[in-house]
């Protein structure tokens, strides 16, 4: 190591996400250990961190099912500071609970705003992947961490290459209005076709679809967008493609929530192919954010190197 040179972070990881956190390491030259986690009989838990730290750390936790996360990431990043880390950045491929950006009923806690700060109090930097943002335009809004390490990566492109790949000239459709920013990009990496579809949803579970005003006749399609979970849109929008005449439909997404039976919905709707990213751990995985995630972290290396003392 050359002479004033930032150590590299250690990453730290629950079991769960062994593989990702592997992926990552390897992409970003970091020593990692496991950290040890123990239920108690009265649902309680331990966890144990590495008994000496260096003095940045990385914490690798994905928040789908996220509400015994967060309390995880509480313990984990306050015990990190007491064990000798001055520096903590949190790398949450699937950020939770950023949908509720306002109090759309008199009386609703503003679950973006609360979580936000939360993470913001305990950690200097996050990384995350086309989190689900409404009515604020940067990350930084909703996690105010400080120096704006708020770092925002997107799965699409990645996707984009991928399809290209597997589909010859292929028609690019988001299944809503709000699937549009990651649908344009991902077209604009290969120069496809793309369209919107728009929604009504009526419930979590209830959703109207209306095709965009584009000739799919013969086409192959791939439904892309930033998450799927219950998979009623993407099956309403399936259902509508191929009456249409599309020659097949596939779906690409970022993170493969897919709660309960929603692969089953997908596939019976007349999906054909479904990928996704490694945000959050599936079958569908087909792209790996590893290497994107590792430039994000040298990114901040590189700030925290230039901040002020």
């Amino acid at each position: 190591m050359q002479p004033n040179a930032t150590p590299k972070p250690m990453l730290l990881f629950f079991d769960d996400e062994r593989e990702s956190a592997y992926r990552l390491a390897q992409a970003a030259c970091l020593q990692h250990r496991a950290i040890e986690r123990h239920r108690f009989p009265d649902g309680e838990l331990k966890l144990r961190l590495p008994e000496a730290l260096p003095s940045r750390v990385v914490i690798l936790r994905t928040l789908n099912d996220p509400n015994e996360k967060l309390l995880e990431l509480l313990l984990v990043a306050q015990t990190a500071r007491t064990l000798g880390a001055r520096h903590v950045t949190l790398v949450a491929p699937y950020l939770a609970y950023m949908r509720q950006d306002i109090a759309f009923h008199p009386g609703e806690a503003i679950s973006q705003r609360i979580v936000g700060k939360f993470l913001a109090s305990l950690f200097d930097a996050v990384v995350t992947v086309d989190p689900h943002l409404h009515r604020v335009s940067t990350l930084q809004e909703a996690i105010p961490v400080p120096n704006a390490n708020a770092i925002v990566l997107s799965g699409a492109p990645l996707l984009a290459d991928l399809i290209a790949a597997r589909r010859t000239q292929p028609l690019l459709v988001g299944p809503d209005e709000e699937s549009a920013q990651w649908v344009a990009l991902a077209a604009s990496r290969h120069g496809f076709d793309y369209a919107v579809c728009r929604k009504v949803r009526h419930g979590d579970r209830a959703v109207e679809v209306a095709l965009p005003k584009l000739a799919v006749q013969g086409r192959a399609v791939v439904l892309l967008d930033d998450v799927a979970s219950t998979g009623h849109t993407v099956a309403q929008a399936t259902r509508l493609l191929l009456a249409a005449g599309a020659a097949s439909v596939d779906v690409a997404v970022t993170h493969a929530l897919f709660a309960g039976d929603a692969l089953q919905v997908m596939r019976d709707a007349g999906v054909q192919e479904v990928w996704s990213t490694d945000c959050i751990a599936h079958p569908s995985n087909a792209v790996s954010m590893a290497t994107s995630i590792a430039q994000a972290l040298d990114q901040i290396t590189h700030n925290s190197n230039h901040e002020p003392h």
